[in-house]
């Protein structure tokens, strides 16, 4: 199974904008450019919500009938490993696997010897093409590499050979993960990282390193723009380099994680992978859960109601919902409005305060921040939640397909500029009553 050069990961939370999504690309795909969905949700995810891989599969399958999609699709096991990948295995055609865990932790004697000396020769200035400046490759730097990720990457050499004994060879896709290192790997770093996967024979399709900079959950990138345009293009001059030293698979890609919303880097990365005809994965896009509750509060009434009840018991258990994703989001708790004052506010000043809207005066980055990682709060509603969704389809539906197809698919896959700061066409701003 071949991964098509251009892939969004399509993460929904409640199940319902299956449909809504995939007509995003298939508007991309009358303009001239695949991109094919990968419907991701992972074990954490499923166990707050109270759902099951198959429900995704479930969705994934259901809007690909209703949309009339033709071309391929896949369901991600997100961030998996050996302890919970077994209920993915009927559902998912696509697995990431997850080694941050082992990160740092030593690989056997044996295993690091022979890792080693089979990397050896590469000792001196390895010359990658389209990099500038050669790597100096030191014995040093192989120790480095082994002791922080030869392990990782024997552990994701374990979890793939369960998949593939499982499912058979070829019948899925293979991403490893290794983002969630403590800091961001040097082009030399990810060579030999990619070594290292070779020798555990993993047809690896996608790699997700750890970029310079803060990729947090659905705001914008923060860091210095400069080092992350040499550091992506490095990665892909490595990886065009690796596929052809180490015979890994010619479909090899970047991986962007916690990628939604990354506006400024938009175009640098579609500047990039134009430049070395490269493909890309991109996890995940749209932050469908907010778009939901801006399409609820922009309805008035009892919609608008829920997200103030959403927003005020996310701010009451602030501690609790924002445990789990401490290094995925940065929240100012200064910043955050009362929920008192929040209570008082009509559709348009929760919109415009939530909306990622880099140009609104109104924008709060820390309060949209809080939401999105609320999401257990409207789990825990069940059918109150779920009802509304059903009821507002009308509304939110149009804005789960502008909000990927204008904010992320135009800039990165089009090389339009309209969305990339998150600013909405005048005919795409969702509509709210005063």
């Amino acid at each position: 199974m071949e991964l098509e050069k251009y892939s969004l990961g399509l993460g929904d939370r409640f199940g319902f904008e299956g449909a809504a999504q995939l007509r995003a690309l298939q508007k991309a795909e009358t303009l001239g450019v695949r991109v094919v969905p990968v419907w991701n949700k992972s074990n954490r995810e499923h166990s707050i919500i109270g759902t099951s891989p198959d429900d995704t599969r479930i969705e994934a399958d259901e809007a690909v009938k209703v949309c009339k999609w033709t071309g391929s699709y896949y369901v991600d096991a997100d961030h998996i490993g050996r302890t919970t990948v077994d209920r993915f295995l009927d559902s998912s055609n696509f697995f990431t696997i997850d080694v941050a865990d082992y990160i740092g932790k030593p690989a056997s004697v044996e295993g690091t010897a022979t890792f080693l000396k089979a990397m050896s020769h590469f000792i001196g200035n390895l010359h990658i093409p389209d990099m500038p400046i050669p790597a100096a490759i030191t014995d040093t730097l192989l120790a480095d590499v082994a002791r922080k990720y030869l392990h990782a990457v024997e552990e994701a050499g374990k979890v793939y050979r369960y998949i593939e004994q499982k499912k058979g060879a070829g019948s899925f896709v293979t991403e490893v993960s290794v983002d969630e290192a403590n800091s961001p790997q040097t082009p030399a770093e990810l060579f030999f990282i990619l070594a290292a996967i070779a020798r555990e024979g993993i047809p690896l399709q996608t790699i997700a390193p750890k970029f310079t900079g803060s990729f947090l959950k659905g705001i914008d990138y923060v860091g210095n723009i400069q080092q992350f345009t040499r550091e992506f293009e490095d990665d892909l001059a490595v990886i065009a380099h690796a596929v052809k030293t180490f015979n890994l698979p010619q479909t090899l890609k970047l991986s962007v994680h916690s990628g939604s919303d990354k506006f400024s880097l938009y175009p640098i990365i579609h500047r990039a992978i134009k430049k070395f005809d490269a493909g890309l994965h991109l996890k995940t896009a749209g932050t469908t859960w907010l778009e939901e509750i801006i399409g609820l509060a922009a309805t008035d009434g009892d919609g608008l109601q829920l997200a103030k009840e959403v927003y005020a018991e996310a701010f009451k258990r602030y501690d609790e919902l924002c445990e789990p994703y401490l290094t995925v989001i940065d929240i100012d708790r200064r910043q955050l409005p009362d929920p008192q004052q929040v209570k008082s506010w009509n559709s348009v000043q929760y919109v415009e305060a939530i909306q990622h809207n880099q140009s609104c005066e109104r924008f709060n980055l820390h309060f949209r921040q809080l939401v999105h990682v609320g999401y257990k709060v409207a789990a825990e509603m069940n059918g109150r939640f779920t009802g509304l969704l059903q009821r507002c389809r009308s509304t939110i539906e149009p804005n789960v397909t502008t909000n990927i197809f204008n904010r992320h698919i135009q800039p990165l896959f089009l090389g339009q500029d309209g969305e990339n700061r998150g600013v909405p066409r005048r005919d795409s701003t969702t509509q709210v009553r005063a």
